[in-house]
């Protein structure tokens, strides 16, 4: 029944379903895991590196975590060269609103503004939905530190607490288990390297796998972001206990 639906992006099954939608997010359930935790001082994101070949030059910038403007981050699962155009897109809009308005764009209007391009890509025909998730961390005056998600429907929500990618659903599990309201950023950043020692597939936790960045204050008040580097990884790893290196490495 499926194919026969399955062929455009704008027909509707009888069931009210849109495969291609559908398509993508299966897509999205094969990539590296996202996670973001929001604490009461700021936010984490931690993404899983998945390393193809240890021939494989390895890039000293980040490959999943990405800068949208001063207060704004954000984490993707799927495919990234889709990503990369809704990146683009985000930080014109962000530059935009600083140029426009003299002050960087609210958190959630920068989302939408992300999703209302991705749900055009649902609509109309000859076009093919964006194989992309997206979380993202952030902070505004109007609401403070944000975290929220949205896949490649359109769709997104605020959340505490959340996950996308592989194994995404054991990581919601763990998350719901461990988290609490008042965590501070340190305890959010050292809760998510726990669930994705958990969720990881491979046996290494190393920051050749890991990537973390942070959206928090200074003691001056100044909103500050802040992609770790890989010896602040494996320190982090190190003190935690999670550190695991490849014996073919060591």
């Amino acid at each position: 029944m499926a194919r026969r639906y399955d062929s455009r992006v704008t027909t509707f099954s009888p069931e009210g379903r849109l495969y291609q939608v559908e398509y993508a997010m299966q897509a999205i359930s094969q990539a590296g895991t996202v996670l973001g935790i929001q604490g009461t001082d700021g936010v984490v994101l931690v993404s899983e590196k998945k390393v193809l070949s240890k021939l494989l030059e390895q890039d000293t910038s980040t490959e999943k975590i990405y800068v949208l403007n001063d207060d704004i981050l954000c984490g993707v699962a799927g495919i990234t060269s889709d990503a990369n155009i809704l990146i683009n897109y985000a930080r014109e809009a962000a530059q935009k609103s600083l140029l426009t308005y003299n002050v960087n764009i609210p958190v959630e209007q920068l989302v939408r503004r992300m999703c209302d391009l991705k749900q055009g890509y649902t609509q109309y025909g000859g076009l093919r939905p964006f194989g992309v998730s997206f979380v993202y961390a952030g902070y505004d005056k109007i609401h403070g530190f944000q975290l929220y998600q949205s896949n490649p429907s359109g769709n997104y929500g605020g959340w505490k607490a959340t996950s996308v990618g592989a194994n995404n659903q054991s990581a919601q599990s763990l998350l719901k288990q461990d988290y609490n309201d008042d965590m501070t950023l340190e305890a959010c950043c050292s809760l998510a390297l726990k669930v994705l020692s958990k969720t990881m597939d491979g046996s290494t936790l190393s920051s050749e796998k890991v990537e973390l960045a942070t959206v928090g204050k200074n003691k001056e008040g100044n909103v500050y972001h802040h992609i770790w580097t890989p010896e602040e990884i494996d320190a982090l790893l190190k003190k935690e206990g999670l550190f695991k290196k490849d014996d073919a490495q060591t």
